[in-house]
């Protein structure tokens, strides 16, 4: 029986640019249950960049503890990415499990295992069967193309009631520059993310470093500032990628955070980020409102915050509500 979409779901998906430099496919490994379509791979071009910030829980899934793991070079040539199974709570079986992914990623797109960034979720608790990618990784690495946003963005739900998906533009220097992102997610969204993924890709050259301050500043008021049940996750996984194929269109390499040419860039990016946090909190699990909480007059931004955060997640208001 198919699940009704939350009253609060957006009219429809925006329309979703290709950028540059990244390739999506999906197919159905058959992870939880067969026929259904639940793998989806990014492929970059060389020179790609990537930054993250992942779930502040004390257990992490094996697939976070993998890319916290590797995301320091800030290098990346694939991401993948299963519903029907978080990798987590598996201990040593999850741990191989996620090596193995990645050990038949790279052997399909021909790169190293470290330069593959992974993400899962699901069910927690049970072993992942790794070896079911071998039967799909090889087709998914043929046929990416640059326009499968909307199945990349459905491949990856789970309780969601709709995909969630965002884009905008922006100038670096005088050459246009796309921003696209699509995330997962739909309760035990706290306190810093929760059970979500989002991924975001840009074809912007911009340094690893750089991307990896943008994100971390960007989801202090947009994800780290939702929240649905109080509840947090194992998974919490977002990701930036940045491809850099603009630079082939003069768009500057940007190697500083401080680089003024970034102001533009760095408003469409939170727009992106603002955007996706928005839906997943319209998607909470049986959620029927969509609250924002303003406060005025305080004598911080840290007091503002912790005053709207106690009342977000009391359960009084939200009974009131």
């Amino acid at each position: 029986m198919a699940t009704a979409i939350s009253p609060l779901a957006p009219a429809g998906p925006p329309q979703m640019p290709a950028i540059d430099g990244v390739r999506l496919a999906t197919a159905a490994a058959g992870i939880r249950y067969p026929g259904r379509t639940d793998v989806m791979l990014a492929l970059f071009e060389p020179g790609t960049t990537v930054a993250g910030v992942f779930t502040r829980s004390k257990c992490p899934s094996a697939p976070v503890e993998w890319c916290r793991a590797r995301i320091k070079p800030g290098r990346a040539i694939a991401l993948v990415v299963n519903s029907g199974n978080a990798n987590a709570f598996t201990g040593k079986h999850g741990r191989v499990a996620a090596k193995l992914t990645a050990d038949l990623t790279a052997k399909a797109v021909h790169c190293k295992p470290g330069e593959i960034f992974l993400a899962s979720t699901g069910v927690i608790g049970e072993p992942l069967d790794a070896r079911k990618f071998a039967g799909v990784m090889a087709g998914l690495a043929q046929s990416a193309h640059g326009g499968n946003w909307l199945d990349a963005a459905r491949a990856i739900m789970t309780t969601d009631t709709f995909p969630k998906l965002a884009t905008a533009t922006a100038r670096l220097g005088k050459t246009p520059i796309t921003i696209n992102g699509f995330a997962k997610g739909a309760g035990m969204i706290a306190p810093d993310m929760a059970t979500m993924l989002a991924f975001v890709f840009t074809d912007a050259p911009i340094a690893a470093p750089v991307l990896q301050a943008l994100l971390r500043e960007g989801v202090t008021d947009t994800f780290n500032a939702v929240t649905i049940d109080g509840d947090t996750s194992t998974s919490d996984t977002l990701l930036a990628f940045a491809s850099g194929a603009a630079a082939a269109r003069g768009a500057p390499r940007i190697a500083k955070r401080s680089d003024p040419r970034l102001k533009g860039f760095r408003a469409a990016f939170l727009k992106v980020l603002a955007n996706l946090a928005e839906q997943v909190a319209r998607d909470g699990e049986g959620a029927r409102k969509l609250v924002e909480i303003v406060v005025e007059g305080a004598t911080s931004k840290a007091s503002a915050r912790r005053i709207a955060l106690s009342i977000a997640n009391s359960p009084l208001v939200k009974t009131a509500i």
